[in-house]
């Protein structure tokens, strides 16, 4: 499974990305507007430190406005992937954009029905956002499973989970069983994933261990 990060904030990128774990980065409107930096500027910092693919949200909302905006950030770097909404019109310019090829994040998806349909428009990556769906009591990690399971059935869809929305560890943890390819994680979770107090003690107990001994390695 692939991590992505769901940030905009350029030196936590560059902390996270030394673990050498980080495989991508996703951002969106919310996120860049709470940088506080200029969206262009932002990704160009971004593709500086990431090499895999960084996706970058369109703001028009009819299909030629989000072709020639997704045009225009597929020029920033190689490694961007236009973020178009599961609209009928961001399908449209998925399409066109798949045709050029250039890389789609199709993001909003809320239904095994949408991510059927995207998947038809050739999207390379669905963003199911999971953590909204439990929001109004409904399972986001069913929707997971659904998809998974009909993308399995035809090997001519060739559209990547990333599963978006994430607000725990057992998100993280139950889309890798279901076999979701792409988790995008706040940094937050991402931190919390190394984590376990079992873990904390133990070493706590090692190393007391270790200095009753009065040894040293070096």
């Amino acid at each position: 499974m692939d991590f992505f990060l769901d940030t905009a904030e350029v030196d936590v990128i560059k902390d996270l990305s030394e673990t050498g774990l980080i495989d991508g980065i996703t951002t969106n409107p919310s996120l860049v507007a709470k940088s506080g930096q200029d969206f262009i500027t932002v990704l160009e910092k971004i593709a500086t430190i990431v090499d895999g693919p960084i996706s970058a949200e369109v703001t028009a909302v009819d299909t030629e406005g989000m072709i020639n905006e997704g045009l225009r950030l597929s020029k920033i770097a190689k490694n961007i992937v236009v973020k178009l909404p599961l609209t009928l019109d961001g399908l449209k310019a998925c399409v066109a954009l798949t045709n050029k090829k250039i890389s789609t994040n199709v993001t909003l998806c809320f239904s095994s029905n949408q991510a059927l349909i995207a998947a038809k428009a050739g999207a390379t990556y669905i963003s199911p956002f999971i953590g909204r769906l439990d929001d109004i009591g409904e399972s986001g990690l069913d929707l997971i499973q659904d998809i998974k399971s009909i993308y399995s059935n035809y090997n001519k869809l060739n559209t990547k989970i990333l599963v978006a929305s994430v607000r725990s560890l057992d998100h993280v943890a139950k889309s890798a069983i279901i076999g979701a390819d792409t988790v995008t994680l706040p940094p937050k979770v991402f931190m919390e994933m190394y984590e376990h107090e079992l873990t904390k003690k133990g070493l706590d107990a090692f190393l007391k261990d270790w200095a009753e001994t009065k040894q040293s390695i070096l």
